[in-house]
């Protein structure tokens, strides 16, 4: 392929954002109206036997699986078998909690659109817990992938598991269901439980039947036994503290969740991937073949709640509505796992579809590389932030009220304090600590100023009386330790 003027400016720019020690390989591939222009390797698939990268090398995709759940739910409604304003509860009688009453106004709509207001909550490293205690290398993960995190955690080993884990809990809703934004992996695991049951087969046949064959993604699976056998694996590479500090080591064995699949579990290599984004570029074709009715696409690609100002959340996608992506919208997600990096980005105004595969976990120069390409694509610096977001000076008595610790029972925890006069995040995984800077961007609203692409929405949540009881960071919503709902 020949090079380009553009490309020079990226692969300079990505040079300097990609640490090859957190980044042992990357694969960027981006196409124009479905045809492939640009792919570029960085680093290695297996760092130790230097094993090249190519577009067929296989990758996890994490949490882009979730816009292949409801593709498959709205296939289900395009055949008359279910529709996404039903009650979860139509499909999964057992799906209650402590506010049963609230728990049936739930619609698959709200799981579809993490809208259901469920909290996050430690159930999936429950169905992940056997896989973990199964990886020969598990006594280095770091929380809330050790040993000592989940050793109180029951197994979750199917919907049904997961389905009594919730009626357990003594969960209360972050709102009514369709009000607070709020990332679900349990939501996204029982979706597949409801195409399980309306389909009449098991979630990854479907999958496989329906979108995977017809799509032609001939090298995409749940398991990698399922692969052909020579097929190109990529090496899992996953951090550990060595003296005081992260490392990266190679550690190939996949983790698997058999109640969460439909949340986050496919493996897929950059060729399958830009073949599956073509289904939301063209309004639901794979070149000659319709995976889903162009209504369908157009209802996941709707933004269905918002996130901050610009970025809303469809079903199973990200949304920036046009213009506020350069002109246009944006549609992507991301992906994450022991091992796993991944975003997805689709252009529609533009024709652009693009992918980025990473082996290793917690790699934040996945987003930055795909819009860093896509500025230097359209003649832009690299640089070049992806949205408007105004100046904002908050008032001190608002600065004051965001200062706490706050966590959710996912296990994540993250305190906000000063320093001067900029409110800082703080994230500690294990003994390593990571200090986020804020830039406010509106009442409440602010960004983690993890450089262009990168950038994180954070916002601040107020109870009925207007005081600050929860926080969104990671596109979660963490309680703060005082104010505990």
């Amino acid at each position: 392929m020949n090079k380009q003027n553009w490309t020079f400016a990226f692969e300079a720019h990505a040079d300097k954002i990609i640490d090859p020690l957190m980044v042992p390989g990357a694969i960027i591939a981006l196409a124009k109206d479905g045809e492939l222009i640009y792919e570029h390797a960085f680093g290695y698939s297996d760092v130790e036997r230097q094993q090249e990268i190519t577009l067929d090398t296989v990758f996890g995709i994490g949490s882009i699986t979730k816009s292949f759940s409801c593709i498959a739910i709205l296939q289900l409604q395009e055949a008359g078998k279910l529709s996404v304003t039903d009650p979860v509860a139509t499909y999964l009688p057992q799906f209650r909690f402590a506010d049963e009453a609230a728990s049936k106004r739930i619609a698959i709509h709200h799981f579809m659109s993490n809208s259901s207001g469920i909290p996050p909550l430690a159930s999936l490293f429950g169905a992940l817990r056997r896989s973990i205690e199964d990886d020969p290398d598990h006594a280095d993960f770091l929380p809330p992938f050790d040993e000592k995190s989940i050793k109180e955690l029951p197994y979750i080993e199917t919907h049904d598991d997961l389905l009594a884990y919730l009626a357990a809990s003594d969960l209360a809703l972050l709102g009514e269901a369709g009000t607070q934004f709020s990332y679900s992996n349990d939501a996204f695991g029982l979706l597949g439980a409801i195409i399980e049951r309306v389909s009449g087969m098991p979630y990854e046949t479907y999958v496989k039947n329906h979108i995977l064959g017809p799509a032609g993604m001939t090298n995409t699976a749940f398991s990698i036994a399922d692969l052909p056998d020579d097929t190109a694996i990529s090496t899992l590479y996953t951090k550990r503290v060595a003296d005081g500090k992260p490392e990266l080591f190679a550690s190939p064995y996949w983790l698997d969740a058999p109640a969460q699949r439909a949340a986050g579990f496919l493996k897929s290599t950059a060729r399958d991937m830009l073949r599956y984004a073509e289904i939301f570029r063209t309004g639901g074709c794979v070149g000659d073949v319709r995976i889903l009715s162009a209504a369908s696409v157009a209802q996941m690609m709707m933004p269905h709640i918002a996130i901050d100002s610009f970025i809303h959340y469809g079903y199973g996608l990200f949304i920036t509505p046009a213009p506020h992506y350069h002109g246009g919208s944006l549609v992507e997600h991301s992906g994450g796992l022991k091992g796993i990096t991944a975003q997805m980005h689709i252009l529609p105004e533009a024709g652009i579809t693009g992918i980025v595969l990473i082996n290793a976990d917690g790699a934040f120069a996945a987003r930055g590389l795909l819009a860093a390409a896509l500025n230097a694509l359209h003649e832009r610096p690299v640089v070049t932030t992806e949205f408007p977001y105004p100046h904002y000076v908050p008032d001190a008595a608002a600065l004051a009220e965001y200062s706490g610790d706050y966590s959710s029972s996912e296990g994540s925890q993250a305190s906000a304090s000063f320093a001067g006069e900029t409110l800082i995040i703080s994230v500690k995984l294990g003994p390593i600590k990571t200090d986020i800077p804020l830039a406010a961007v509106g009442p409440d609203q602010f960004i983690a100023g993890l450089g262009p692409g990168m950038a994180n929405p954070v916002r601040f949540i107020r109870d009925e009386n207007g005081r600050v009881c929860r926080m969104l960071f990671g596109y979660r919503q963490l309680a703060k330790a005082d104010r505990k709902s």
